[in-house]
């Protein structure tokens, strides 16, 4: 399949994939889907990029981290984002949107910020999670979505809250429960990595790595009604 052309390209592909499973998808592209659920979920991501139109140069960067700063159809500058939906059709969990630039806090601000511009233009995806096999999963939604005014005030207050704390060197203060939108949670494979910063007086002090993520509870007001 040909890359889109642009976004609106981009968008009604994604709306003629609702309906279909995963499995029903994987099949039609001649791919199949790892049955380690902490495996499958990267794979599913690159297997909705494929059938999206996403070249070989775009699936070669979707992998995880985003050290190389590029969006999942670079030449669209636009975001995958995925959704798994519980029974009551709500977001069950977080969405990762990148990580946080510990040794920038003291220079980053909002609008140059990687988080505000991955978030710009993002393409929704939300599934049925309830069933267990993973190619049951349905496909329920799908649509582009760019944060309104009064959104992007509440993620900028989110960003400026947590970064201001990394800059004073109060990491300790950074929790998940910081964020009414975007919050801040540990991202590395297990709590002995550490990464560095620069405290208020220049001194390096190291933490846990750290990522942005979206709270289910705001994902969950961008869903369309079903």
């Amino acid at each position: 399949m040909p890359a889109p052309r642009d976004a609106h390209e981009l968008a009604l592909r994604a709306r003629e994939l609702v309906g279909r499973t995963l499995g029903e998808i994987a099949a039609a592209l001649g791919t199949s889907l790892d049955d380690d659920p902490r495996r499958t979920k990267g794979k599913q991501g690159e297997l909705l990029e494929r059938a999206l139109g996403a070249t070989p140069d775009d699936l070669a960067w979707s992998v995880p981290g985003d050290e190389g700063r590029r969006h999942d159809f670079p030449s669209l500058r636009v975001e995958l984002k995925s959704i798994p939906l519980d029974a009551r059709g709500r977001p069950k969990e977080s969405t990762y949107v990148c990580r946080l630039s510990l040794r920038e806090t003291e220079t980053l601000v909002w609008e140059t910020s990687w988080v505000r511009e991955k978030l710009a233009n993002v393409l929704w995806v939300a599934f049925d999670a309830t069933p267990e096999d993973w190619w049951d999963r349905r496909i329920v939604h799908a649509f582009l979505w760019a944060p309104t005014a009064d959104q992007e005030a509440t993620l900028r207050a989110d960003f400026d809250e947590v970064v201001g704390l990394f800059a004073r060197g109060r990491a300790e203060a950074v929790t998940a429960h910081l964020g009414t939108a975007l919050q801040v949670r540990p991202k590395a494979r297990d709590g002995s990595v550490r990464t560095t910063f620069i405290g208020p007086e220049g001194e390096t002090l190291a933490t846990i790595p750290r990522g942005f993520y979206l709270r289910p509870s705001f994902t969950a007001t961008l869903l369309p009604a079903r």
